[in-house]
């Protein structure tokens, strides 16, 4: 048998020869690694809002001529038109949807803005904002070290002073800016849409909001007070979380004449009820009406036009609406 001498030297250089064209393969050029850590980090686009995601899935779902485009102190929105299917219209209506609700809502918003043109009246119904009416969270301290816990060592350069923790008022500061940026897009978006009703020649606006949308219905005609707008109608109003004008403190400050619609089956609801009544007499507002509706959730269908007899009833005798 033939053996080969030199074989364990042979085999220790080729194992040498192909650990270095490793170590050469993994290491990168200067220029390489110049450029790895020029390189920024990508940002990412910020989130779409989840009402504007809704008022696109609206825009592929319902017919163009529904659908109008207007501006908000620069910002554009969608907003949901129908005419009234009358030769001589009564007025316009402009509906404004609660927290978590599209311009066309299945509850209430949508089933009113469909049925309304049918009693003399033009529907607008606007898409709102996300709310942003929720605290912001806050900063929370580092833990303490454990007991018997080694403190970390000090380095033996002068440290570098620490920065003055943010005062703890600092994230109320921004909570607090968050929503009075929120209230005046709220307020732009229904300028916008006051001043669309206008143009198609009403004689008559009324502002209808839903749930969180009946607060700042209310909101805005306590504090904007526009003189084309003297009709509000609130429909199971709700307060939006984080806002500290209450309700009542709103209506008091009302020249509108306003129709007030609950749901009586709740006994919360009904007690919240009586006090805004107690309070209209109070303040002998010129013309409040309060209006108590059965919740039917085995029955949306006649619970919708159950609710929308007794708008349009509202709508006949205090806007005008019968003339």
């Amino acid at each position: 048998m033939t053996r080969f001498r030199h074989s364990p030297r042979y085999v220790l250089c080729l194992a040498l020869l192909a650990g270095s064209l490793s170590a050469q393969g993994e290491q990168s050029t200067p220029a390489e690694a110049g450029e790895k850590a020029d390189a920024k980090p990508e940002q990412r686009a910020p989130l779409a809002e989840r009402s504007d995601l809704e008022a696109l899935a609206l825009e592929r779902q319902l017919a163009a001529n529904e659908q109008q485009r207007l501006d908000a102190a620069g910002t554009q929105f969608l907003a949901l038109w129908l005419p009234a299917n009358d030769p001589a219209p009564k007025g316009a209506v402009v509906l404004l949807p609660g927290d978590d609700e599209s311009a066309d809502a299945p509850r209430v918003i949508g089933p009113l803005r469909q049925k309304l043109p049918d009693a003399g009246w033009h529907s607008l119904s606007l898409s709102l904002p996300d709310p942003q009416g929720a605290n912001l969270p806050l900063r929370v301290a580092e833990p303490p070290a454990a007991a018997g816990e080694a403190p970390a060592e000090k380095s033996a350069e002068p440290a570098t002073p620490e920065p003055t923790p943010a005062p703890a008022t600092e994230p109320a500061q921004n909570a607090e800016a968050a929503r009075a940026a929120h209230v005046e897009r709220v307020f732009a978006r229904i300028d916008a849409g006051i001043a669309f009703a206008a143009q198609q020649q009403a004689k008559t606006v009324v502002l209808l909001g839903h749930g969180s949308g009946a607060y700042w219905a209310a909101r805005y005609i306590a504090e904007r007070k526009p003189a084309n707008v003297t009709h509000l109608l609130l429909v199971d109003i709700h307060q939006p979380e984080g806002f500290e004008s209450p309700i009542n403190d709103l209506l008091t400050q009302l020249k509108a004449s306003v129709g007030d619609f609950y749901y009586r089956d709740s006994p919360t609801a009904r007690q919240a009820a009586l006090l805004r009544k107690q309070l209209s007499q109070r303040q002998k507002q010129p013309a409040f009406v309060q209006v108590g509706l059965d919740a039917l959730p085995g029955n949306p269908a006649v619970g919708e036009e159950q609710l929308f007899r007794r708008l349009r009833g509202w709508l006949d005798k205090q806007a005008g609406g019968g003339k």
